[in-house]
């Protein structure tokens, strides 16, 4: 296990890691469906499902057994209906993604001087410690945006929205969506990455 730890392996299977979880963040921002709203029929909303996501909401009328429309609104930072998990959860995401990058651009960095065969400890220790650390940074953030969105889902809160959406404060029931589980394992895959970077400097010890 520790000549897996020193060795580049244990940076190339990290480095790919790093990358999925990456991939996975930035999907997760774009996906609407971390809450999925559940409306009964009434006379102002017909029913069928409201998605809610962190940069827009949509809402779908089932017209028929098979055909239903949607309708989608973006979030800005104007917007202040939005709730505070939300619009930290926005921001939390973003410096995750920009985190993420940064990581894997430390630690091609360490690659590039295993692969070259440079051979001073620090050129692949120290990119690589710095790939760790902002890796588990972004893991924390999107810890953070997951925990809150699932608190506030739990404890069934509404939100405002405007008039022109004619979406009620709270729905009649609420469940998580499959954008909660992509931050998951984006979170879980991003903090596995900064362990296995982190790792590398344990034989240095010795």
């Amino acid at each position: 296990m520790l000549l897996f730890i020193n060795s580049a392996n244990c940076q190339v299977a990290g480095f790919a890691i790093a990358t999925v979880g990456w991939i996975l963040t930035t999907t997760s921002m774009g996906l609407v469906e971390w809450r999925v709203w559940h409306m009964d029929n009434t006379s102002l909303f017909p029913s069928g499902p409201v998605c809610v996501g962190m940069w827009k909401v949509c809402i779908y009328h089932h017209i028929s057994n098979y055909n239903r429309t949607k309708l989608c609104r973006h979030f800005s930072y104007r917007d202040t209906y939005l709730p505070l998990d939300i619009r930290v959860s926005q921001n939390l995401l973003l410096v995750a993604s920009i985190l993420g990058l940064l990581g894997r651009a430390s630690i091609i960095f360490a690659l590039r001087n295993v692969y070259m065969g440079v051979r001073q400890g620090n050129a692949t220790f120290n990119p690589s410690v710095a790939s760790g650390i902002l890796n588990l940074a972004a893991g924390i953030c999107i810890s953070i945006a997951v925990v809150w969105n699932y608190h506030s889902v739990v404890n069934e809160e509404g939100i405002t929205f405007p008039p022109s959406l004619a979406i009620p404060f709270k729905p009649n029931t609420q469940e998580i969506g499959s954008a909660f589980l992509v931050a998951c394992l984006a979170a879980f895959m991003t903090m596995l990455s900064a362990l296995l970077f982190l790792a590398y400097k344990l034989p240095t010890v010795n």
